[in-house]
């Protein structure tokens, strides 16, 4: 039976996390239509070494979802600066999937001395993003056709897409994704997040990128259906200090197809010079 999520008390929310483990400090932290269960498959494979932390955002999975609040990406970076204050996480290991990759990005501009590398995973960055389905999403008559509406079957569509192989939408994944989709108030805060989504926020960060002091890991699922390729080609390009790892057999929902080659991955990328793991 897994164990139910620990809670941390942000500028008056809670916010849902699950710990794993011992060591340097881990922080994943997912994308929209996700929460920290994505991370299911990755945080077995880590926790022997590092301490592991998954959030849920505010809005999704366990965490509290208001809604007089904005879910935007900029916003998360600051709630989760105050998250990892409040747990004294020290520096750490950022690692942010789809959104949160871009809330990683801003958070790694904003406040470099809290981490010590940045891992962007199938990431937004740039105005390549919102995609389909999330910008219909925030058309006042489908976010309504939506509360009423939105089924198992709809989303089902939407993860398998995301998926290279497919056989991997089982029932149990399938049922880790509906979870928030069971009540109101968690199709609420779903619709929330994909409104406040605003690529402005990353435009704005773009030349800071360009001087970023942290180094980052990009990888690439380049079976992503849902996320260009070119985001990773740009990061790659403006970014000083970094590593672009590509995965042909990942598609956006990359941590269920390739578990073992994305932890591998990072581990290589933050084990020390001289160490086994250390690849250059």
């Amino acid at each position: 039976m897994e164990k139910p999520p620990l809670t941390c008390r942000v500028a008056g929310h809670e916010i849902a996390y699950h710990s794993a483990g011992e060591g340097e400090t881990v922080l994943l932290v997912h994308g929209i239509t996700t929460y920290s269960f994505i991370w299911r498959r990755i945080v077995p494979l880590l926790k022997a070494r590092y301490r592991v932390i998954s959030v849920d955002l505010l809005g999704c999975g366990a965490s509290d979802k208001p809604l007089d609040l904005s879910y935007s990406i900029r916003q998360h970076a600051t709630l989760l600066k105050g998250f990892a204050d409040a747990l004294e996480l020290g520096a750490f290991h950022f690692v942010g999937h789809d959104v949160g990759g871009g809330i990683g990005q801003i958070f790694a501009v904003r406040y470099p001395e809290a981490i010590t590398d940045l891992t962007l995973i199938n990431t937004v960055a740039h105005d390549f993003w919102p995609v389909q389905p999330i910008i219909a999403m925030r058309t006042p008559i489908i976010r309504q056709l939506a509360m009423a509406t939105l089924d198992v079957g709809a989303l089902r569509l939407v993860v398998r897409r995301g998926l290279y192989y497919k056989d991997r939408l089982t029932g149990d994944l399938l049922d880790r994704f509906w979870a928030p989709m069971r009540t109101r108030s968690g199709r609420k805060g779903f619709l929330h997040f994909a409104d406040s989504l605003n690529n402005r926020h990353l435009i704005e960060i773009e030349d800071d990128l360009k001087h970023l002091s942290v180094p980052v890991l990009i990888i690439r699922g380049d079976a992503d259906v849902y996320l260009s390729g070119a985001i990773a080609e740009k990061l790659h390009r403006d970014i000083p200090d970094n590593r672009l790892f590509r995965i042909a057999t990942g598609s956006h929902y990359i941590q269920e197809d390739e578990p073992d080659m994305l932890a591998e991955e990072m581990m290589r990328f933050w084990a020390p010079s001289g160490s086994p793991l250390y690849e250059t």
